[in-house]
């Protein structure tokens, strides 16, 4: 959980800081932008390759050799004396976390019985959240109050300490030996479904979502003030949602996959037809926080049900998805933006969110007709 917090922080503080990154730095605004799509776009394409790279490596040596490759660029980040080493150091932390996310799962979920695995899925998605909700704004503050380094150097500081600990305690044995080495149920037809349901509601949300701070105020009419206290509701209902939904996950995991899905649809295109009336406004947007990391941790949760070979490998493929889908998401945005107004951008997003749903309720109607026959 303390890696996940520290990962999740370490991709996403920059955003807090782009200003300050800049200045330091002499560069654009723009430029510092870079750091967080590069981020993404390194994670998306890196996911799969590293994880059939390393298929045969004890989890203990790998997870410990991400953190490592955690804390060393969180260091070379925090003493980069130019934009291009910064970057650099940015990459590299990308890459680790393509991976970390592979190998996280399995080993976290093969330390505890098959029933209650979806509880452990929860509590490593309540400390990523915590990252947006905590991590980013604590980072953002002492970068503004001090200098940008200082919170990026404490990264390397939380990396540390999960790499002793899991490095001292962490069990060694071979990856496919471990207990959640594999899939519960195998099932590739559910596996695709997943996947092209997570990368679309990935889509959806981060083409409305790059602009929502644009939407508050043009739209709905909120004061600047106003707008940064409501991004932190919409932190607090995205930590509520993987809160519930992950003491629900192990009694419940398609249906939870199904509702976080439909609640992201409905509160993005709710929050379009509703966006100028300031009330309806904050309902959909907590709708929307509430829902956006529930949908990613169901797909994690389904993945280690439906994957029909190794676990690791079909959660890298989700996670690269996801990611792909950010990015689309976010251009897609601004293509939008460029065309027709902010307004459009929510329209978008909320239409392939329902897509992203209708694609998961035909898969599940499917895979009934089919059991059906093979029941006949």
């Amino acid at each position: 959980m303390l890696a996940a917090f520290t990962f999740n922080t370490a991709e996403n503080l920059p955003i807090g800081l782009l200003d300050v990154i800049a200045d330091g730095l002499h560069v654009s605004v723009s430029a510092v932008g870079l750091l967080v799509t590069g981020y993404g776009l390194t994670v998306a394409v890196a996911s799969m390759p590293l994880a059939h790279a390393v298929r045969a490596v004890p989890r203990r040596h790998v997870l410990t050799a991400l953190l490592a490759a955690l804390v060393v660029s969180s260091l070379v980040a925090a003493l980069a004396p130019s934009y291009g080493v910064l970057l650099g150091a940015r990459l590299l932390t990308a890459l680790a976390q393509a991976l970390f996310w592979a190998v996280m799962g399995p080993v976290a979920v093969g330390l505890f019985p098959p029933e209650v695995r979806g509880r452990v899925v929860g509590a490593l998605s309540v400390a990523g959240s915590l990252a947006l909700v905590l991590g980013v704004p604590l980072g953002t503050w002492l970068g503004r109050q001090s200098e940008w380094q200082v919170p990026v150097a404490l990264l390397a500081g939380l990396g540390g300490a999960s790499l002793v600990t899991i490095a001292a305690l962490l069990p060694t044995s071979r990856p496919e030996e471990e207990p959640a080495a594999y899939g519960l149920g195998p099932d590739a037809r559910r596996f695709g479904i997943v996947l092209a349901t997570g990368a679309l509601a990935a889509a959806g949300a981060f083409t409305a979502f790059t602009y929502v701070v644009t939407f508050l105020g043009e739209v709905s009419g909120f004061a600047p003030g106003t707008v940064s206290a409501l991004l932190m509701a919409f932190g607090l209902a995205c930590l509520a949602g993987v809160t519930v939904t992950g003491a629900l996950l192990d009694r419940f995991p398609r249906a939870a996959l199904t509702t976080a899905v439909t609640a992201q649809a409905v509160g993005m295109l709710g929050l379009y037809a509703t966006g100028t009336d300031p009330v309806a406004a904050v309902a959909f947007l907590v709708l929307v926080g509430g829902a956006l990391g529930p949908v990613f941790m169901t797909t994690q949760n389904a993945m280690l049900h439906c994957a029909p070979g190794r676990t690791d490998i079909a959660l890298a493929a989700n996670s690269g998805a996801y990611n792909a889908g950010i990015a689309a998401g976010a251009a897609l945005g601004g293509l939008v933006l460029s065309l027709a107004d902010v307004r459009g951008t929510v329209l978008a997003g909320g239409l392939l969110s329902a897509a992203a749903c209708a694609v998961l309720l035909a898969g599940q109607a499917l895979g009934s007709r089919t059991r059906r026959a093979d029941a006949t």
